[in-house]
């Protein structure tokens, strides 16, 4: 009997780990191995009861137990297997291909030699078989002095998909949430060694899934994470290996981000926010203003987050808040339309939530028009109106100036038939210019059509919408006025020229019979001269001048002279007041004379008596009479 699990001398001697089918051989099989058809590699096993070898030199086959002692030269470990074609034999030591040197020694019948084995030799030494169809492997324990051995590994296993994952003690799992962990220590010493297993250096209940060293954790999830802990232990001693079990979480979306809320607080009003999402989700912003986009995702460990626009890594200027969940773009004008995607990846997955941002754009509306100019007839015109539009709402004109305006056409409006109506022409001159005259006008009913022409039409028509109006009226009520003027006075007055003076009269304003009235009733008649020049002999005069007399002084700064100035009449040359000649400039009278340097004294004269007066000092000198 070759059963596939057995303990022997307390661990498990013959684990098999082979990707072919279970085959067990028999002699038949063996005596006729070259006539098989093609198999899979099967490794003989030869187990019997629970024992111990130790020897000088110890020979075994797999499943047994070699335990070294002081006295203990060689050990020979025999591998055989069958298979078609031949299985290649390789040797592992602890998971690790075995290095042959001038101990370690590969015979030719594929069994593995140690030479003079020493403490480092011990551990699990496992033989792999194998050809184009499969493999076989089959470990057996070295111990020393029986002292327990843990069969370790020191791989990473990440399990992202399996329902189920087995890993041998001494390796680290990182593995999704709900499979089914088993954790395998494989033990061995002589005694039998008792395996106890802790978590996080807790020791674990029997209420575990505890058997033949293996632990099974069910349904893992994240309170399951931790260090597991197996120690084998018997009356020579103990050992221990941990594995570190990380739950994985791939990366799964929220439904908010509080880290957004707080950074939209602090931001400006125009400052826009919204989430990302795996089904994606749209923002609607104006130009010019910023954005927050959130990824909110959760996972184990913490997603990385990697931020995309169109595919491609940002390139714009931007900012990356809370951890790089929330992008921050300061001006949305930076960057064209487009999706905007947030990639979340840690060990157990990934996750891409999307946005798409879309930028508003500044636009000319011509959607309204301004009043048609006419109600009817053939000139009513509507002019569109021109208006800058952001989203639906008019903005100031100033927004659209970098977009070209459309083309404004006037359109045609009310193009129709108007009512009948009262056509008049305008009054006649006046009959008279004052007390009162006739003015007239002609007054017609037309009908202006669509087409532009006036088409005249029954009054009774027109009598219908309004009253005829008036055809006669008065005009120039106001009475007739003329300037009237008094006789001119006498010629006299200040005279303005040789026998010339100025009369006056009067001047009023008066009505035909004579009634005077106010000047402003004449103001748009010519006024007549209310003053004229006239001719007196009165202002017949002249300036008469007499001899300038004699010089005071015969040199020096003080001489003057004077002569007589009078106002005469011309025919009688007899003086007048002087005003009559005041059209004339006025003769002088008096003058400076003899305005000489004196060489010693100056004489001067007054009267009757001469003086001396002294060049140098200004005094008189002497005095004389003139008649002496």
């Amino acid at each position: 009997e070759y059963p596939f699990h057995r303990h022997v001398s307390g661990f498990t001697s013959s684990l098999r780990t082979s990707s072919a089918e279970t085959f067990i051989p028999t002699p038949i099989d063996l005596a006729n191995g070259l006539h098989r058809p093609h198999q899979k590699p099967a490794i003989l096993r030869k187990i019997s009861a629970a024992q111990q070898l130790s020897a000088s030199e110890v020979v075994t086959h797999l499943g047994q137990t070699v335990v070294l002692a002081s006295g203990t030269l060689s050990v020979l470990l025999h591998c055989e297997a069958v298979g078609n074609p031949k299985p290649t034999i390789s040797w592992a030591k602890n998971g690790e291909e075995v290095k042959y040197n001038d101990r370690l020694l590969l015979q030719p019948d594929d069994s593995l030699q140690i030479l003079a084995p020493v403490e480092a030799d011990v551990g699990f030494y496992a033989c792999n078989a194998s050809n184009a169809l499969g493999s076989d492997s089959v470990s057996i324990a070295v111990t020393l002095a029986g002292k327990p051995l843990i069969k370790a590994s020191r791989a990473t296993m990440i399990n992202t998909e399996s329902p189920a994952v087995t890993i041998d003690i001494g390796s680290m799992l990182k593995t999704i949430q709900k499979a089914n962990v088993t954790i395998n220590c494989q033990v061995a010493g002589v005694p039998e060694a008792k395996v106890t297993w802790f978590k996080n250096k807790i020791k674990l209940s029997s209420t575990h899934h505890l058997h033949n060293g293996l632990l099974l954790i069910a349904n893992v999830s994240l309170s399951d994470q931790g260090l597991y802990t197996c120690k084998a232990s018997n009356l020579h001693g103990e050992v221990t290996e941990s594995s570190q079990l990380l739950v994985l979480e791939p990366p799964r979306p929220l439904p908010y981000l509080e880290d957004l809320t707080a950074v939209l607080s602090s931001a400006g009003p125009s400052t826009h926010s919204v989430l990302t999402s795996p089904s994606g989700t749209k923002l609607t912003v104006n130009p010019g203003s910023s954005a927050l986009i959130g990824c909110a995702v959760d996972g184990h460990p913490a997603p990385n987050i990697t931020w995309l626009h169109s595919g491609e890594p940002l390139s714009l200027q931007h900012q990356l808040l809370a951890a790089g969940r929330i992008l921050q773009i300061l001006n949305v004008s930076d960057f064209t339309d487009g999706k905007f995607s947030c990639l979340a990846q840690n060990e157990a997955g990934s996750l891409t939530q999307v946005m798409t941002l879309a930028i508003q754009e500044y636009r000319w509306s011509v959607d309204k028009l301004t009043a048609c100019s006419a109600s009817c007839g053939h000139r009513g015109l509507q002019l569109p109106q021109l208006r800058c539009l952001l989203d639906g709402a008019e903005v100031n004109i100033s927004y659209c100036t970098g977009t070209p305006k459309p083309s404004l056409q006037p359109i045609a409006c009310n193009r129709r038939d108007c009512p009948s109506r009262w056509m008049v022409t305008s009054w006649s001159p006046c009959t008279r210019s004052c007390g009162g005259g006739i003015q007239t006008r002609r007054v017609t009913c037309q009908r202006l059509t669509a087409k532009g022409s006036s088409v005249p039409v029954s009054s009774e028509a027109c009598a219908q919408v309004s009253k005829h109006p008036v055809d006669t009226q008065s005009c120039n009520r106001q009475p007739c006025v003329e300037w009237a003027a008094s006789s001119w006075g006498q010629c006299m007055g200040p005279c303005i020229g040789p026998r010339l003076a100025v009369q006056h009269r009067q001047i009023f304003c008066q009505t035909k019979d004579g009634t005077s009235v106010s000047s402003d009733q004449c103001s748009s008649l010519p006024r007549p001269l209310s003053t004229q020049n006239c001719w007196t002999d009165v202002c017949g005069v002249h300036w008469r001048v007499s001899l300038w007399t004699v010089c005071t002084a015969t040199c020096g700064n003080y001489g003057f002279q004077s002569r007589r100035v009078d106002c005469v009449h011309i025919r009688t040359n007899k003086p007048v007041m002087e005003h009559h000649c005041s059209w004339r400039p006025r003769p002088a009278n008096w003058q400076r004379c003899n305005i000489t340097p004196c060489e010693n004294g100056t004489w001067l004269r007054g009267g009757e008596a001469e003086w001396c007066r002294s060049r140098k000092e200004g005094r008189v000198v002497s005095q004389k009479h003139s008649a002496g």
